[in-house]
């Protein structure tokens, strides 16, 4: 049995600890929306290069984040959350400063470069922490409502931006996004250490980068965000061409139905089997694009819309909920470095598998292709439900 006598989280879940943490993400993910929001404006107009400078900035973000989310979640584990947490957001308040002095598109991939390892740091020390504040039994909950400063993150950073750069350019714009992170930082640094000692010490021994109980409801979770993050990608000039003069609208409704979901139904992880309920979130977003992709038209649009927002929803915090209860407290940031690793892989395997069917076949047979994928997800989910209740021990 571990002893938690350091870390033991308390019974209430909205402790000074939680609403710290999740203010402190809710400010580096808004800064994070900033830089996702203004990004190509910068790449194409300051650095004076096309959208294929925008790529290869994003690649290089993707290139470090990718190869250190697994090394984070381990480092995590045997230094504490809380270092990792102060180093990620330091970095990336400095690295936004430097984009003062980003006058070319190598100083510009150098940044992102180091923003990735930012990210890497900063999201999966957050997501252990997270774990390791969550009550027993209220996991699925506190995930429901701490994720929703990301998504508020980078719905509210890319007006940031607008309001910033309208105001003062790039350079007011880049230091708004310095005050954020240095904001999240100083939160950080006032959290406690939510590790046991001992926690962290026994984790000295733990075998490998990639954690083998994660790997199940992770490649689950990558299905599902391979799919998201697609129809993402397409859904704009599809809605457009649908007949849906305001094409941002679908934007609105995707976002808007996550989040009352998770408000609404923000205990319903920890209520019900989470890796079943990851399962059946996962068929919700394959019917969802199906309809978007089979009915067709602004109706079919938006209920499809409507049916893989209500996945979503569930989604993430089901998947990491069943991950959370498979694996020990002193293994919580391996598990999230391989959760976040996978998560990190679908958002760039759908935007390009996607795409690329789009441009071959035409946007409907890829919003068919994503739902296959997460029908596939949800089948293999839904089938590891059923053998790990036929191998559970008898009562």
């Amino acid at each position: 049995m571990h002893n938690r006598s350091v870390t033991t989280p308390p019974q209430r879940l909205f402790t000074p600890a939680f609403v710290a943490l999740t203010l402190s993400e809710l400010a580096y993910f808004t800064a994070s929306g900033l830089i996702v929001g203004l990004t190509t404006f910068f790449v194409t107009g300051p650095i004076g290069v096309d959208e294929s400078g925008v790529a290869l900035a994003t690649a290089a973000f993707a290139i470090t984040t990718l190869a250190l989310r697994p090394y984070a979640g381990r480092l995590s584990d045997r230094r504490g959350r809380r270092p990792l947490l102060i180093g990620g957001g330091a970095l990336f308040s400095l690295v936004l400063l430097g984009h003062l002095l980003a006058a070319d598109l190598p100083t510009l991939i150098v940044l992102r470069l180091l923003l990735g390892i930012a990210e890497a740091f900063y999201f999966v020390a957050a997501f252990a922490a997270l774990a390791d504040l969550a009550p027993p039994g209220r996991t699925g909950e506190a995930l429901s409502y701490n994720s929703l400063a990301l998504y508020l993150g980078l719905a509210l950073g890319p007006l940031l931006g607008e309001v910033l750069l309208g105001l003062g350019g790039f350079p007011l714009a880049w230091i708004g996004g310095f005050a954020l992170g240095i904001a999240a930082t100083a939160l950080a640094v006032w959290l406690p250490e939510t590790a046991a000692r001992d926690e962290v010490a026994a984790s000295e021994g733990s075998p490998g980068i990639f954690h083998r109980q994660a790997l199940g409801p992770g490649i689950a979770l990558f299905t599902g965000t391979t799919a998201m993050s697609g129809f993402l990608l397409l859904v704009g000039p599809y809605a457009e061409s649908a007949g849906l003069d305001v094409w941002s609208v679908t934007f609105l409704l995707f976002g808007a139905v996550v989040i009352v979901l998770r408000l609404l139904f923000a205990t319903l992880p920890d209520r019900v089997p989470p890796l079943r309920l990851g399962g059946l979130a996962l068929a919700m977003a394959g019917i969802g694009l199906t309809v978007v992709a089979v009915v067709g038209g602004v109706a079919g649009l938006l209920a499809g819309t409507t049916l893989l927002a209500a996945g979503v929803a569930f989604m993430t915090p089901a998947l990491f909920a069943a991950t959370f209860a498979r694996v020990p407290p002193a293994e919580r940031g391996a598990a999230s470095g391989t959760m976040s690793f996978l998560i990190d892989l679908g958002f760039g395997t759908g935007p390009f598998l996607m795409g690329f069917v789009a441009a071959m076949s035409g946007t409907p047979i890829a919003f068919a292709i994503g739902a296959a994928v997460a029908l596939v997800g949800s089948a293999g989910t839904l089938a590891a439900t059923g053998l790990r209740r036929q191998s559970a021990p008898a009562d």
